[in-house]
């Protein structure tokens, strides 16, 4: 895998590692990343951003600057993105800028300097809630909960008859259900990206990244991973808060495992296609924060359940990863025990600024939490 490869979002928790991957099979990597501050604190390059890396400091929005970093480029990575479903409720225009505007400048940038592949990050978050199937067995939908649901406690979907439903593994055929305008970015970058993928002979691939974890992540950015906000509780002696019971399912994938999967899209025979890149595996959210809290050393601070919901949260979703594994060679390798264990070792000595109350403070006031 020679060549010079692009990465927009570079200086970020993912971008980094995609990087260091990169860097491994012996590839040059150029990023462009804004280093906004709610990601990095003090807007400089990041110590853990390779120095072997070259950086172009700019705002995907910026035709001009997205030129000059593709000059010489023969790939792409596509993480460029504001992350946060929360936050996208209320920095609507924000969003929908960076998001899809900013894909849009880099497409059409490309036509002017044509690429090998390109590769974007998709998210789990357009599913909506993921697949689910009926007492007999037989898929079912799972239509979407109500406020009056949500406000009498009872997070589990039903039918539409009211029979309960089971949680399994999401495939990228689901429809999607666009909840919030984070998940309605992200679905816009990828159709972006395939539809010009497509149009134009390059080969083109989504990922659908699930929950990703591991060094790195922004600790005092309360819109960030989940893991990563409840390191930032724990860190500070404080419990971490859990919406609705703790019991939604989800998939935690290590950004080591989705670096790889960046890696094998650049060169898999997996054009045209959206893809999920997850561990494969499902756990509760009061399983994690669990595990988490007795990785560090604080089983005394147990998960507070806060009873509450967010508007655009979706109640369980995890990964099928079985196409990725056939076209991409894909396979997860990273437990969740080692997982967390290296993210433990690199929490070790940081007190990071604890934004969650203020966070979960601005959506209330704002009508986004029941």
């Amino acid at each position: 895998m020679p060549g010079r490869v692009l990465v927009t979002g570079g200086a970020g928790f993912i971008g980094t590692h995609v990087a260091d991957a990169l860097l491994a099979r012996g590839v040059e990597v150029r990023v462009l990343d804004s280093l906004i501050g709610q990601v990095h604190d003090d807007g400089d390059r990041p110590d853990y951003l390779s120095d072997h890396v070259e950086l172009v400091r700019g705002d995907v929005r910026d035709a001009d600057v997205v030129e000059r970093a593709l000059a010489g480029v023969d790939r792409v990575v596509h993480l460029a993105a504001r992350v946060g479903v929360g936050q996208s409720m209320y920095e609507i225009a924000e969003y929908t800028s960076v998001n899809a505007v900013g894909t849009a400048v880099l497409l059409e940038a490309l036509l002017r300097h044509p690429v090998r592949a390109l590769v974007v990050a998709s998210s789990m978050s357009i599913y909506g809630e993921g697949q689910y199937v009926d007492a007999e067995g037989a898929p079912a939908a799972a239509p979407e909960r109500t406020r009056a649901q949500l406000a009498a406690g009872e997070w589990d979907p039903v039918s539409t008859a009211g029979a309960s439903l089971t949680a399994v593994p999401t495939r990228e055929v689901k429809v999607p259900a666009l909840s919030s305008v984070y998940a309605l970015g992200k679905y816009d970058q990828e159709r972006l990206c395939l539809m010009f993928g497509s149009a134009y002979d390059v080969p083109t691939t989504a990922l659908r990244f699930f929950n990703v974890y591991g060094p790195h992540q922004a600790l005092s950015n309360p819109y960030t991973g989940v893991l990563a906000i409840f390191a930032a509780r724990l860190l500070n002696d404080r419990r971490p808060m859990v919406f609705e019971d703790g019991e939604q399912q989800r998939d935690f994938v290590s950004v080591h495992d989705v670096a790889e999967a960046c890696c094998l899209a650049l060169d898999a025979p997996a054009a045209g296609r959206a893809i999920n890149i997850g561990s494969g595996r499902s756990i509760t959210v009061n399983e994690i924060a669990t595990r988490l809290a007795r990785q560090l050393g604080c089983e005394h601070l147990e998960p507070e359940l806060t009873g509450k919901f967010r508007v655009g949260d979706i109640r369980h979703c995890f990964a099928d990863i079985g196409v990725a594994q056939d076209l991409l060679g894909y396979r997860p390798r990273w437990s969740m025990d080692d997982g967390l264990a290296e993210m433990t070792s690199w929490l070790s000595g940081k007190t990071p600024r604890d934004g969650v109350e203020a966070a979960t403070l601005e959506l209330a006031v704002r009508g986004l939490t029941v």
